[in-house]
């Protein structure tokens, strides 16, 4: 089987909703981001393009966004709709197509706007159609529940069940915040970031937020609950992709990698307990190469919810300080399908940083689907 590398990536800005790229067609941010890659490593010969897309207006978005790019129509693109683990899996499919020889060069990745996210409409023969609410902007997950907040609700069982205490949640969220403004200052991703229309910078992070702002917060699903806005995740818009190439590629172009994708993992969990998908599916891609956690440099969990975090702690109380580095989506957002391509990003400057060699990166999707990705530094 072919080795497989990752050459690099870049991603955009990540605004907020009704933020910086408020009115930037999500295909249109994701051509723009898509120019500069290929500008930036001077690609050719490109033989597929993977994207995800979650809540866009549907159809195949990635072939119009690889069109509006100026890629050769030659080119065929495509949409990967895992939810939250869209980009994840793009990712995934990339490997196993350049790993299986089919493919020497794919770009992978996703996109995403939350501001110009599409109201849906049910047939009026659907059950689920009603005349006060005819419409959905969150498709139905599972058999067992159909709201609007699922995801929520998801995290909040998680704390429920683990019995989650306040405290540990808001260290999350400081630290998150605080890991994510480190980075802005020390301006360590700034070459894997390209400005788009008038984004100069990444609109979530907070670098006043404190114990009081948190406590001021009320609970989102229940009144005794846990969630807030501040352990969850904002939403976003953005744009992130990645090159993976075979070693053929790298030998014919005379070209560096950056790093090796080593394996990759997909675990299905309790739809009930989403954000439990992560632990579950790094505990299988461990075991798939008879890994343990200490013998991982970095981490890139999606920080969708901080109960994501604390179940890594309570895992691995001795690792925090190689979990999420660079600070997590609490504090950068998590434009949900380019979410995967983010973190993988993330993932190669934080084995920069720390100068380490193996790092795996993890995303929970709505469903209760764990996808997770080990890469060796070149």
């Amino acid at each position: 089987m072919e080795s497989v590398y990752i050459l690099g990536g870049l991603r955009s800005h990540i605004g907020i909703k009704n933020g910086v790229f408020k009115n930037i067609l999500p295909e249109k941010l994701g051509a723009e981001v898509l120019k500069e890659l290929i500008f930036k490593y001077n690609l050719h010969n490109i033989d597929e393009i993977i994207c995800g897309n979650a809540v866009g207006t549907g159809g195949n978005i990635a072939r119009l966004m690889s069109l509006y790019a100026g890629v050769s129509e030659e080119v065929p693109a495509y949409t990967v709709d895992m939810q939250c683990g869209s980009g994840s899996m793009s990712i995934d499919m990339a490997f196993a197509k350049i790993r299986s020889g089919m493919c020497d060069l794919i770009i992978a990745g996703g996109f995403e706007s939350s501001s110009l996210q599409p109201l849906r409409y049910y047939n009026k023969n659907d059950p689920r159609y009603s005349d006060e609410k005819p419409y959905f902007q969150v498709a139905q997950f599972s058999p067992y529940e159909d709201q609007e907040n699922v995801m929520l609700m998801g995290a909040e069982r998680v704390a429920q069940k683990y019995n989650m205490k306040k405290e540990e949640l808001d260290f999350w969220v400081l630290e998150s915040h605080k890991r994510a403004a480190k980075a802005r200052n020390k301006r360590i991703l700034n070459d894997i970031i390209c400005s788009i229309g008038e984004s100069d910078y990444d609109e979530g992070i907070r670098n006043r937020i404190n114990q009081r702002l948190i406590d001021r917060l009320k609970p989102l699903v229940s009144e005794n609950g846990f969630i807030t806005a501040a352990n969850s995740s904002l939403t976003n818009d953005g744009a992130a992709f990645v090159i993976l190439c075979s070693e053929r590629y790298i030998k014919n172009n005379k070209i560096t990698q950056k790093a090796q994708i080593v394996q990759t993992a997909l675990k299905g969990a309790n739809p009930l307990y989403s954000p439990e998908s992560s632990i579950i599916v790094t505990d299988e891609l461990l075991k798939s190469r008879k890994m343990k956690y200490s013998d991982i440099s970095a981490f890139e969990f999606n920080e969708a919810f901080a109960v994501i975090d604390v179940m890594f702690q309570r895992k691995n109380p001795t690792l925090i300080d190689r979990y999420n580095t660079l600070g997590g989506a609490l504090a950068y957002g998590h434009p949900y399908s380019a979410s995967g391509a983010i973190i993988m990003l993330h993932l190669l400057k934080s084995l920069e940083y720390v100068d380490g060699e193996y790092g795996i990166t993890t995303v929970a999707a709505a469903g209760g689907i764990g996808s997770s990705i080990l890469i060796k530094r070149s």
